[in-house]
């Protein structure tokens, strides 16, 4: 058995007890940072290099090349070294460093870029490096590559329909790639033909990691993106976002911003529904986004011991310091 053979076949886990009252739902998430690589990335990017190999398009001279804001970056430098390729990833500066070090800690080389321009600068730089060097890369390009969606068609919403043994009602993912909102949407249409897929948009400023904002007139949207599958969008915020993460912390469910997003748009879907089956996605590990503030708390006095014995005043006489607000 090899790293390939353990990607995917991750638990369904039952969230429902996170909303209370809703006698006549069930709410159930793809536990995909039990992936080798932490993130739901690995599933595509297997699938990419595999067909890659066999149809010749990577060959042992070719240099893996792609554009990531860091899962699929993970996801590239630990299947493509293991498959014996050299892996060089652009990445938007304001990519996480936990993923960085992770990146680089199988030895595949990382292009920044401005992260003031956002992760299209990312793509827009990848695409010209390949243009420059079309000999050097194997560019996999998964915002166009068509065994992105295939890997959550064929695999993610396989086992979706498997485990979750009923019908599903609803299914709430988002757009990064769109890889797998098409791929998974496609598939549980075909199975439950009155299911409703949800997208889950983010704000555009300060984002959230991992996808993609929409509806902006310069946004790229990626070309294996099917927009026909969402019948209905949620709008969700990072402090949503961030609050949801905090809540499946206490429930001992340690994942990062963009399963938070995925969550609020349950929580917001619940408000217009009573009864059925949602399907979503726990994206990645949230011990990533440490350097991105996702877990800082909201004010100082909240993490200092002396909080339990005396009110803020007093803390501050004591300690020499003021209580002052955190920016989260």
């Amino acid at each position: 058995m090899s790293i390939l053979d353990i990607i995917g076949n991750t638990p369904l886990l039952d969230l429902t007890d996170l909303f209370p009252g809703m006698n006549g739902l069930i709410i159930q998430a793809k536990a995909e940072w039990r992936n080798p690589g932490g993130s739901l990335k690995d599933r595509p990017v297997k699938r990419m290099l595999i067909r890659a190999i066999e149809s010749g398009q990577l060959t042992r001279d070719k240099i893996i090349l792609d554009s990531s804001s860091g899962n699929a970056g993970i996801a590239y430098a630990m299947l493509g070294t293991t498959l014996g390729y050299r892996v060089h990833l652009v990445i938007p500066g304001n990519a996480s460093n936990e993923r960085k070090l992770r990146i680089r800690s199988h030895g595949a080389e990382i292009i920044e870029t401005d992260p003031l321009e956002g992760y299209d600068e990312a793509l827009r730089f990848v695409h010209q490096l390949y243009k420059d060097h079309p000999e050097k890369y194997f560019f996999c390009d998964q915002y166009s590559n068509n065994d992105n969606w295939l890997a959550h068609y064929e695999t993610t919403a396989e086992e979706m329909i498997v485990q979750a043994a009923g019908e599903i009602t609803h299914f709430v993912g988002s757009v990064g790639t769109g890889g797998s909102i098409t791929g998974i949407g496609r598939k549980l249409k075909e199975k439950f033909p009155t299911i409703q897929i949800i997208g889950v948009r983010p704000e555009i400023w300060p984002g959230i990691e991992g996808l993609k904002p929409m509806g902006s007139p310069g946004d790229i949207i990626p070309k294996i993106f099917d927009e026909s599958l969402i019948d209905h969008w949620v709008d969700v915020t990072a402090d949503d976002a961030k609050e949801w993460c905090k809540r499946l912390a206490m429930r001992g469910l340690f994942v990062g911003q963009s399963s938070g997003a995925y969550l609020a748009g349950v929580s917001k879907l619940t408000e217009n529904i009573r009864s059925g089956r949602i399907v979503t996605l726990l994206n990645d590990l949230g011990d990533r986004y440490f350097s991105t503030g996702l877990w800082k708390p909201n004010t100082v006095a909240s993490i200092n011991p002396l909080e339990d014995y005396f009110q803020p005043r007093e803390i501050a006489a004591r300690t020499g310091s003021v209580a002052m607000e955190v920016n989260s």
